[in-house]
């Protein structure tokens, strides 16, 4: 047995029961974490940026809260955000910051240059200072040496006023009884006078003086019993005089010129020289 056919349009099922809907259409959820994202490094950013010499440190979370902020406010004006503002926070904190970070980069390279060329004056000047040092030390030692060498009857004055004046060499002649004179052997007399004319003594210690011949060999002092040998010794007053008088006897092919070098104390002055012909 057949059915009859229902009406046209209606359910062959009967009439829906009163109250009976369909399922609600489903809520889309807002994509509010790039705005957020966008914030929280923007702040980041900005406080990093403010420390000046972490500014490497800022670029990246600032590059990324304006990148974020972007997004993120995209996402609001297509209704799929709803923190719009703090998107747009975001992205102000993020400019703002790489803001500070270029200009902690660029004050922080001024400042290492600033220092590095004060360095680099200092070095420089201390270079120079030293050379200058060194220059003034060697112009005043080789003008000392100069000063040290001299002619025959010029006075070298030391820094503690005493004057020592080393007169022309003269021929000598020994009396029968001598030491130190080989025979055929030029004998010459070389006097040392000393005048204090400083404010303390002076003591001589080694009063003797150091002769060469003209080969530049050392003469040999020569003793005999005339009495006219005198060593410079002992003490020298301020204002006083006193006169040394010694013989030496040099080989003839050697006699011509002499140098004679003298310290009233070797461990405590300078020697100074003098040079020249003999008579």
């Amino acid at each position: 047995m057949t059915m009859p056919a229902p009406p046209s349009g209606q359910s062959p099922w009967g009439p829906t029961p009163a109250g009976f809907q369909g399922p609600p259409p489903q809520m889309t959820q807002p994509r509010n974490g790039l705005g957020v994202a966008a914030l929280v490094l923007g702040i980041a950013g900005v406080v990093l940026g403010l420390a000046v010499f972490l500014f490497w440190m800022s670029w990246l979370p600032a590059l990324l809260a304006l990148v974020f902020g972007i997004i993120g406010l995209g996402n609001a004006r297509k209704g799929l955000a709803t923190n719009k503002g703090m998107a747009l926070t975001g992205l102000i904190l993020g400019a703002v910051g790489l803001l500070l970070a270029v200009g902690g980069g660029v004050f922080t390279v001024t400042k290492v240059t600033e220092i590095t060329d004060d360095i680099r004056a200092e070095v420089e000047s201390a270079e120079a200072s030293a050379k200058a040092s060194a220059s003034a030390e060697a112009s005043a030692s080789a003008a000392a040496e100069a000063a040290r060498n001299l002619e025959f009857g010029e006075t070298y004055t030391y820094e503690n006023g005493l004057k020592i004046t080393v007169s022309k060499p003269q021929p000598y002649v020994p009396d029968d009884y001598v030491l130190g004179h080989a025979k055929g052997n030029k004998a010459v007399q070389v006097i040392v006078t000393a005048v204090n004319d400083g404010t303390a003594k002076v003591d001589f210690k080694t009063g003797l003086p150091n002769v060469s011949d003209a080969d530049g060999a050392d003469a040999e002092l020569l003793i005999d019993g005339s009495g006219r040998q005198k060593v410079l010794t002992g003490n020298l007053l301020p204002g006083k005089r006193a006169v040394g008088k010694y013989a030496y006897s040099l080989p003839p092919g050697a006699a011509d010129r002499i140098q004679v070098e003298f310290s009233p104390d070797v461990m405590e002055y300078d020697d100074a020289v003098w040079t020249g012909p003999v008579k």
